[in-house]
């Protein structure tokens, strides 16, 4: 279906690139061993300027930064602490596998649209489950977050598949992940500010009249 339409290649590349993306929103590195393995073993075809995913020096880091990653999401405190980095990790990640389904853009509309479309849509998602994971901890003690993690690797294989083989249909999930997030992000956020106004207001003093004064 595709196929039949003008610049399918960039529609299908964009496709495929988002679903990309949000995948490392679950995770940064599962993503990227998967589509440097599908490269390195000819499945998955690569432009001049990303022939590296495809090598095996790649191969054998992103497999190791993967299992790394992903049991160290098991680990109380540790979580934590790679929360604070998964973002960036994830923009990136996500900019340079955007970025990787395209070959005839010049160079600044490639990496500027990678950037907007890929970096963002895994910032997002990597930011939402940022804050499933807060609110676990707040909620559970820290004994949900291993659910939560064992979710976000399920559905960063799952994503990173589907963005392979049915990349349309990882493209809908993918904006639906996103308006979600986004949506949910902002009612929690008006809720905090709503709080701290009461709080403000209820910790105002107000100061006793000098009776002594007044007459």
């Amino acid at each position: 279906m595709l196929e039949n339409l003008p610049f399918a290649n960039y529609i299908l590349g964009a496709f495929i690139g988002i679903g990309l993306a949000a995948a490392t929103g679950f995770r940064v590195f599962l993503p990227l061993f998967m589509v440097s393995l599908g490269s390195y073993l000819g499945w998955i075809p690569v432009n001049d300027s990303f022939e590296w995913l495809a090598g095996l020096p790649t191969l054998i880091a992103t497999g190791i930064a993967m299992v790394v990653e992903i049991g160290a999401y098991y680990i109380p405190f540790v979580d934590h602490l790679l929360d604070t980095i998964s973002i960036p990790l994830a923009t990136l990640a996500g900019s340079l596998i955007f970025a990787s389904q395209f070959a005839d853009l010049g160079t600044f509309p490639l990496w500027a649209l990678a950037l907007i479309a890929g970096g963002g849509t895994a910032a997002t998602i990597g930011a939402g489950f940022a804050g499933t994971r807060a609110a676990s901890t707040a909620t559970t003690g820290g004994l949900g977050n291993s659910v939560v993690a064992t979710s976000e690797t399920a559905g960063a294989g799952a994503m990173t598949l589907l963005a392979l083989t049915a990349p349309v249909i990882a493209a809908i999930i993918a904006i639906v992940l996103l308006v979600t997030v986004l949506v949910l992000g902002r009612k929690i956020w008006s809720k905090i500010r709503t709080k701290r106004r009461g709080d403000s207001l209820t910790t105002i003093e107000v100061e006793p009249i000098d009776t002594k004064t007044i007459e």
